[in-house]
């Protein structure tokens, strides 16, 4: 709009037509009634004093929202540095557990199969002893059968399993505690994600409205934090806004007194610019000389001027409608500005709590139930490591169980054997001493045939006095059979004497047949042979009950 410092202008001292008085309408200048409606359309105009005021107060919020930014986006960047730490610490904490977990879990796992694989070997073996019968021969007549297991005390099977069934149940507790222990552990990291999505959400939502680049890359990392840097040229844009619309109400101030004086200055104009002026909107500046008393007495104003003001008002108006509408538009673009600058700002405070939304979990956890998490799993350490070491004595004692039945049944199967080999010496000496006793039966006739043949065809020649011994008999040979000691004993003394000799006319043995000499079973063969049998297999170690 043009100027109309010209037409506010004082008229000269020269000039003669200055009178003081209305100046009369003329058919070249406008009427009355134009002026005035210029006058309302001016006054109209002054209205947009409030999206002038609406501006100030936009560029003060955007400046707040600018400034809580700063302070949000820095605190975020801080605590930001310290979760990523913590974190990081977190998850190895869980880590370190869960592989205490599943080391425990699979010791121990291990442990039970080598227990049960050493149970199922006693009892296979217990099994052989049970339904291996003591042949009758052994026992007292009229006894009751009985099987190897009879003569088994399991008494220290039975504790045995009992301290083994104990440490496993320990185990088993503390490993259900760990785990359940772990489960609350997972339960918190889950809120923990579940916090973190929000704040990735928040991190992603912002670094969108800061720009499409940034969007790109927080997309492909998440360490990006978004950043208030593009809130300062937003905040400049409004400024210049504010102040090119001040400079458009300024314009539309000096239009409006502008046609104020051109009304006031036409004949029958004083009334109606009084009554137009009378509501002026609130704030509306006043300009020194122009508005400041409307029932104060004119200036006086030269025709000239009166038509150079006028002139210059008729401009002016066509130009308002245009300057009014240019404040609308720049109050429309600052009000999405400052909805850009405050949904900017929403999602930097958006982070940030999201941001202490993870950081006050975080701080919960490790303050209150992390410390329990951590010493559970040294409990189920300490636990494990105790049982374990009871498990592997137990499985040794296991093993010596199944080595002393193994041993017992290899040992009935050796007395079988042994029962044989006894039996087999004890026929050859049966035949041994028949044997001798017909060659000294044979002897001792050929020596008294001899004697009395000597006695007949010597003896009435020889006095009997010659020698005492000449008429007497041979010497009889007698088998005593003499009942053994202790085979301990027995072996000590040949160790300490060696050959034992005998009386003469005497020989040791002993029989089956004297009351008081041993009793050696009679063990039908088929029994022994599966005896034999059975000692082959186990020494190639064949299951015994494939025989």
């Amino acid at each position: 709009m043009a100027s109309s410092s010209q037409s506010s202008s004082a008229p000269s001292d020269g000039d003669a037509s200055a009178t003081g008085v209305a100046h009369p309408q003329s058919d070249q200048m406008p009427q009355l009634d134009t002026l005035i409606s210029h006058l309302v359309a001016a006054k109209r105009s002054l209205s947009s004093i409030n999206h002038v005021a609406r501006a100030n107060e936009i560029v003060t919020s955007a400046r707040l929202a600018l400034e809580e930014s700063v302070v949000v986006s820095a605190r975020t960047g801080f605590l930001r540095r310290g979760l990523n730490n913590q974190l990081r610490l977190l998850y190895n904490v869980r880590t370190e557990v869960e592989e205490i977990s599943l080391r425990g879990r699979t010791e121990f796992a291990n442990v039970l199969k080598s227990l049960d694989a050493a149970d199922v070997r006693l009892r296979k073996t217990l099994d052989l002893l049970r339904e291996t019968i003591v042949h009758a021969s052994f026992r007292p007549e009229g006894e009751e059968p009985r099987s190897l297991r009879d003569f088994v005390d399991e008494r220290g099977v039975e504790e045995l399993n009992a301290a083994l069934k104990s440490s496993i149940d320990t185990t088993n507790t503390a490993q259900a505690e760990l785990d359940s222990s772990n489960a609350a552990f997972d339960d918190e990291l889950g809120s923990i994600k579940q916090a973190l999505g929000h704040y990735r959400a928040a991190t992603k939502m912002a670094s969108s409205r800061s720009s499409p680049s940034a969007s790109a890359s927080s997309s492909d990392s998440n360490s990006s934090l978004p950043s208030p840097t593009a809130l300062p040229p937003m905040l400049h844009s409004l400024e210049m806004h504010a102040q090119e619309m001040a400079k458009l109400l300024e314009s539309l101030v000096e239009h409006f007194d502008l046609c104020v004086m051109a009304v006031k200055h036409t004949e029958g104009g004083g009334a109606a610019a009084q009554s137009i002026t009378g509501d002026m909107p609130t704030g509306v500046p006043v300009r020194e000389g122009l508005n400041t008393n409307l029932n104060a007495p004119l200036d006086p104003l030269s025709e000239s001027h009166y038509r150079e003001m006028v002139n210059v008002l008729i401009k002016d108006a066509a130009e308002a409608e245009d300057v009014v509408m240019e404040i609308q538009d720049r109050i429309g673009d600052m009000e999405s500005v400052l909805e850009n600058v405050l949904a900017q700002r929403d999602v930097l405070v958006a982070v940030y709590q999201a941001t202490t939304n993870v950081f006050d979990h975080l701080s919960s956890l490790a303050s209150t139930r992390l410390p329990g998490y951590i010493a559970q799993a040294h409990n189920f350490t300490r636990v494990w490591n105790d049982e374990n070491e009871r498990i592997k004595g137990g499985l040794a004692d296991l093993s010596d169980l199944h080595s002393l039945y193994n041993g017992f049944l290899d040992a009935y199967d050796g007395l079988l054997l042994e029962v044989a080999r006894r039996r087999h010496v004890r026929a050859r000496v049966e035949k041994v001493l028949r044997e001798t006793r017909q060659k000294l039966d044979h002897l001792y006739e050929e020596d008294v045939n001899a004697r009395e043949t000597f006695r007949v065809e010597q003896g009435d020649y020889l006095p009997s006095d010659i020698w005492p011994g000449l008429s007497r008999e041979p010497m009889h040979v007698e088998f005593r059979r003499i009942s053994g000691g202790n085979l301990k004993d027995a072996f000590h003394e040949h160790e300490a004497v060696g050959t034992e000799e005998t009386k003469e006319g005497e020989v040791q043995s002993a029989s089956a047949g004297d009351a008081d000499g041993e009793v050696i079973p009679n063990i039908p063969r088929p029994i022994i042979e599966q005896a034999l049998v059975r000692l082959k297999a186990r020494a190639k170690h064949i299951p015994s009950s494939a025989v």
